[in-house]
C-alpha cells in the first residue's frame, strides 16, 4: 500500500504542477496576444481605411462597405510619388553606404586600436546621444546654408553620414570577437585594415546588417529634417510627399492612407531580407567594453 501511494502521490504533484505551468504559460501566450493585437491596431486601421470612400471616413464608419481599389491609383496620380519614391530611394542607399563607411571605421578604431584619449574622446561621443535632436536642426541648417547645400541632395544624406549609436553597436560587437585572430593575423603580417576587411567584417554580418536596416528605416521616415532643407517637389523624400494630401479645404484621409500603405511596403520588404540578420544582431551585440 505505502509503495503503491507514493506514485499515485508524485504523479498528483507532477500533474498539478504542469497544470499551474500551462496556465501561466496559458496567460503569459494571451497577454502577448492581446499586446501585439493592440501594436497592429493602428496599421490595420491604415490599411483598412484607405479602402474607404471621404464621406465614410468623415462618418467614422470603421468598415467601407465596397472596396474602393482604385484609390490607390488615385493617391499615386495626385502627386509626383514616382519621384517621390525615387529620391527617397536614393537618399536611403547613400545614407546606408556612409553611416556603414563612418561606422565601421570609427567602431574598430573604438574597439581595437590604441590611441592616447580613446576612451575620452568615445566618451564624449556617447555624451552627444543625451543631446535632443531638435536643439541641433537650427545649427545643421545654418551650417547647410552656409555651405549653399539648400534644396540639394546632400543635405539630406551628410547630416545623418555617420550615427553614434550606430558606432556604438558595431564597436561592442567588434569588441566580443577573439583577441586570438588579431594575435594570429599580426603574425603573418597583416595590417589593421587588412584585417578589418579580413577578418572583422565577415564575422560581423549581422551586426552590420542591423545598422543597415535601422540606417534605412531613419532615412526612409524621415519628415522633419527634408521639408526644413528642401522647397523643390523635384528634391523632396516620399514622407514629405504625403503632405500632398493635406489642402486648407481638408485633409483626404483615404487617399494618406492608401500612400502611407504604399510607402511602408518597402520598409518590409527589406525587414523580410534581413530579419535573421537583424534579429542575431540584436541579440549577439553584447555590453563589453
Amino acid at each position: 500500500m505505502r509503495m503503491t501511494a507514493i506514485p499515485a502521490r508524485r504523479a498528483r504533484v507532477t500533474w498539478s504542477w504542469y497544470v499551474r505551468a500551462s496556465t501561466v504559460q496559458l496567460i503569459m501566450y494571451a497577454v502577448l496576444i492581446i499586446g501585439a493585437l493592440i501594436a497592429m491596431f493602428p496599421f490595420i486601421w491604415m490599411i483598412i481605411t484607405s479602402f474607404k470612400s471621404y464621406g465614410e471616413v468623415a462618418s467614422g464608419r470603421f468598415f467601407p462597405r465596397e472596396l474602393r481599389w482604385w484609390n490607390y491609383i488615385e493617391a499615386w496620380n495626385a502627386a509626383p510619388f514616382a519621384r517621390y519614391f525615387m529620391n527617397s530611394i536614393f537618399i536611403a542607399i547613400t545614407t546606408i553606404v556612409g553611416d556603414l563607411v563612418t561606422g565601421v571605421l570609427a567602431a574598430y578604431a573604438f574597439a581595437r586600436m590604441e590611441f592616447p584619449g580613446r576612451d575620452t574622446i568615445f566618451f564624449l561621443f556617447l555624451a552627444t546621444l543625451m543631446v535632443p535632436g531638435e536643439l541641433t536642426v537650427l545649427p545643421n541648417f545654418l551650417t547647410i546654408r552656409w555651405l549653399g547645400w539648400y534644396n540639394t541632395y546632400q543635405a539630406q544624406i551628410i547630416p545623418f553620414a555617420a550615427s553614434v549609436f550606430h558606432i556604438f553597436l558595431l564597436r561592442q560587437f567588434f569588441m566580443n570577437i577573439p583577441r586570438d585572430y588579431w594575435d594570429a593575423a599580426l603574425l603573418d603580417g597583416c595590417t589593421h585594415f587588412r584585417y578589418l576587411i579580413s577578418v572583422v567584417v565577415p564575422l560581423s554580418r549581422a551586426a552590420i546588417v542591423t545598422v543597415a536596416l535601422l540606417s534605412f528605416i531613419g532615412s526612409w521616415n524621415a519628415f522633419l529634417w527634408p521639408l526644413i532643407v528642401t522647397s523643390s517637389e523635384k528634391m523632396r523624400p516620399i514622407q514629405v510627399g504625403l503632405r500632398s494630401f493635406v489642402t486648407e479645404q481638408a485633409t483626404q484621409t483615404q487617399l494618406m492612407m492608401a500612400a502611407a500603405t504604399m510607402v511602408i511596403v518597402p520598409i518590409i520588404i527589406f525587414y523580410l531580407f534581413t530579419q535573421k540578420q537583424f534579429t542575431q544582431g540584436i541579440a549577439t551585440t553584447g555590453l563589453k567594453g
